[in-house]
């Protein structure tokens, strides 16, 4: 009995140190998200000098300096799980972040420089991509751990709490000081 392709794929067993199920749909699967995520990345990583150049408070400006230092460290966090996959690091269009990044620049276009209405609509578009990352990155991790790639699964474990991290501190800056201002201007 002649076996298909996509038979072969169903059956496929995980093999080597990641188990890593290299004929698995859904290992196909995984490995496009996580091109998506790294061209998400890559993108976040050149847009945050310039939110950061449009803040108007100096915390803001530093939150946004800090997270374009940590987003250069998911990238290469990003690189490495790709190696362990024994993938080639390579970038998709992620559709959902060009959207936010492009709302961003909206929100830059849209208010007056040198105001907290500005800073606040800049930790609203933060928090959406930071809300995109957490879910694509839980999500992820959950994929390599069902399929056996925990090594993986911890390098996207550790993202993921730095970009939960990321979240709180930009709730903190708004609930402390930006709303409060920006509503008084």
């Amino acid at each position: 009995m002649a076996t298909t392709k996509k038979t072969e794929k169903k059956n496929a067993k995980p093999t080597g140190k990641t188990g890593k199920m290299e004929n698995s749909e859904f290992h196909e699967f995984f490995i496009d998200e996580l091109k998506d995520i790294y061209w998400a990345e890559k993108h976040l990583a050149k847009a945050l000098p310039k939110m950061k150049k449009a803040a108007t408070s100096p915390e803001l400006a530093a939150a946004f300096e800090k997270h374009a230092e940590e987003t250069e460290q998911h990238i290469s966090t990003l690189e490495e799980v790709f190696s362990l996959l024994g993938e080639k690091a390579t970038a998709k269009k992620c559709d959902a972040m060009a959207g936010l990044l492009e709302e961003a620049d909206g929100i830059i276009a849209d208010t007056d420089k040198g105001t907290m209405i500005r800073d606040a609509g800049l930790i609203l578009a933060a928090q959406k991509v930071e809300h995109y990352e957490i879910a694509t990155y839980g999500t992820l991790r959950v994929f390599a751990e069902n399929m056996g790639h925990n090594d993986v699964a911890e390098l996207l474990t550790q993202t993921l709490e730095n970009e939960k991290a990321t979240d709180v501190a930009l709730t903190e800056l708004a609930v402390n000081t930006v709303n409060a201002e920006a509503v008084a201007e």
